[in-house]
């Protein structure tokens, strides 16, 4: 009984410990992806701002973002032969930058280019020591009214960042003797890990030519067994990604080492046991067993990717005592780093502008909870009126206050489980469900009290400024059987509203919209 029970705990423990390696890469892997995506949106949004086509106003944004971001190596902005109008610290101001990549590329549309050498950066930067400094590049273009490219935003950021989320992520797991984690770039060279492995080929032909998630237990060029957890970047959202893979590594010996000595002890115990009181080793094996079977079952569970399971801190032998703490550590030290992940992934779906949810959120829900067939709901579309004189008389600032404190009002007017989203711009929607057993709200009282809400003013450095609204309404199923028809619908309703006079709602119907619908 011991040994069976010893060896089945010992397999169970060493899948764990591999799928942890294999999670720790993942981890990383999804890091990085998380970060490179917030910078690529970082400047694809800043090359929208109309103002950032004049230099002064590009060298004064430039000058705050390289001053708020450390990662920021360079950012400059070049017009359209590719001159560079304005740049951190002066470095390369005027220089002719028209044949480089992110020039070219940039101007086509967002670029992310890989991890490469600066050399015109040299002693310009910091960068780590005794290397030639390493960049991403990330640009996009600056466009015209017409849309014609008229230059573009482009930043280096430094590779010094991959190093800090390797230390960041690692620090926890300072305890764990021989971890070692490699970056590959998409042609398999290796850009983060040993300094003699940097720049070149995976040195392990085996594992190179099975590059896929997971893990497994291969010999290294230096002899050693090592247990080999492998995660490829995938991007996120709209990021495609670099094709990077992360490995995490760590000498099978020192990974393996408590499971050795966990069956060795098992094993023993019960032989000693059995030869001398064999009803005591009866129940001196079921002591041993049961708290090693909880922990075996809170291993699989969590590799099968249950929520709320953790590995219980059970009592009996002291080595099961500290397998079941180290355990407990390792998985809530990953847990935390899936939650963090996860943390940023809310933070794509809200309007920073408003702290509304923005429109992929919107799409989604509306497509969650539509996508079944049943219920009932109702589309908003609420369009503000008289904005764009209050934005172009007072100024961005302005226009942005307005938005906020509109933005708040109409979360006020809302139930709890109707969503209202900005959908950009001075747009914005809302989906309100029907609820079995709750009545319907009298639409047009709600679109009375929007309008009236929205009308009144907002002070905006002691003057006092006023907007209207105009409102389209369509409701599904009733409407139309398909969600995408019914969310026109209100579209139309709502520029008919526009056309009426604005400044009022109007309900969508075959008779009312005529042609239209």
């Amino acid at each position: 009984m011991g040994l069976v029970v010893g060896n089945g705990a010992a397999d169970a423990l060493k899948r764990e410990i591999g799928d942890s390696m294999t999670g720790l890469a993942q981890s990383l892997a999804r890091q990085l992806d998380s970060t490179m995506w917030a910078r690529a949106n970082q400047i694809a949004a800043l090359s929208r701002i109309e103002a950032l086509k004049d230099p002064a106003v590009a060298q004064s944004t430039i000058d705050e973002l390289k001053r708020r971001d450390p990662t920021i190596a360079w950012i400059g902005m070049t017009n359209a032969d590719g001159r560079v109008m304005a740049a951190s610290g002066g470095l390369l101001l005027g220089a002719d930058i028209s044949s480089r990549p992110v020039q070219l590329e940039g101007m086509k549309g967002l670029f992310v280019g890989d991890v490469h050498d600066a050399v015109a950066l040299r002693g310009k930067v910091p960068y780590l020591e005794g290397e030639t400094p390493k960049f991403v590049d990330v640009s996009a273009p600056l466009t015209t009214a017409g849309g014609t490219p008229a230059g573009v935003l482009a930043a280096h950021y430094s590779w010094e960042w991959a190093y800090a989320s390797i230390r960041q992520l690692t620090a926890p797991l300072s305890d764990r003797s021989g971890l070692t984690l490699f970056i590959l770039s998409a042609n398999g060279s290796v850009l983060i890990g040993p300094d003699d492995t940097v720049g070149k080929p995976l040195p392990v032909p085996a594992l190179s030519a099975k590059l896929r998630d997971g893990w497994s237990a291969d010999v290294w060029p230096d002899g050693v067994t090592y247990v080999t957890g492998v995660a490829h970047g995938r991007g996120l959202h709209d990021y495609a990604g670099l094709g990077w893979t992360v490995i995490a590594r760590q000498p099978a010996n020192e990974v393996f080492a408590e499971t050795g000595r966990l069956r060795l002890t098992i094993v023993a115990t019960g032989i000693l046991l059995a030869l001398l009181f064999s009803v005591v080793g009866w129940f001196a094996a079921g002591r041993i067993a049961r708290p090693l079977g909880a922990i075996a079952d809170a291993a699989e569970r969590i590799g099968s990717g249950e929520h709320g399971v953790s590995i219980p801190e059970v009592g009996g032998a002291a080595e099961i005592r500290r397998l079941s703490v180290s355990l407990r550590d390792m998985v809530d030290s990953l847990t935390n780093k899936d939650a963090a992940l996860m943390r940023l992934e809310d933070i794509a779906y809200e309007d920073r502008l408003t702290a509304l949810p923005n429109r992929r959120y919107f799409e989604q829900y509306v497509e969650a909870s539509t996508g079944s067939g049943g219920g009932s709901a109702t589309v908003m579309y609420i369009d503000l009126d008289g904005f764009k004189p209050v934005n172009d008389r007072l100024g961005h600032d302005a226009g942005d206050a307005v938005l906020r404190q509109v933005g708040s009002r109409l979360a006020g007017i809302f139930r709890d489980d109707d969503v209202i989203a900005r959908l950009g711009g001075d747009e914005f929607a809302a989906i309100l469900p029907r609820r079995p057993g709750r009545p319907a709200p009298d639409f047009g009282e709600l679109a009375s009290r929007i309008i009236a809400t929205v009308n009144e003013p907002v002070s905006i450095n002691g003057e006092k400024v006023r907007v209207g609204c105009s409102i389209g309404i369509a409701s599904w199923p009733d409407d139309d059987s398909d969600m995408a028809t019914v969310m026109r619908h209100a579209d139309a309703a709502l520029y008919k509203a526009k056309r009426d006079g604005r400044n009022r709602a109007v309900r969508w119907t075959r008779v009312e919209m005529g042609a239209e619908g």
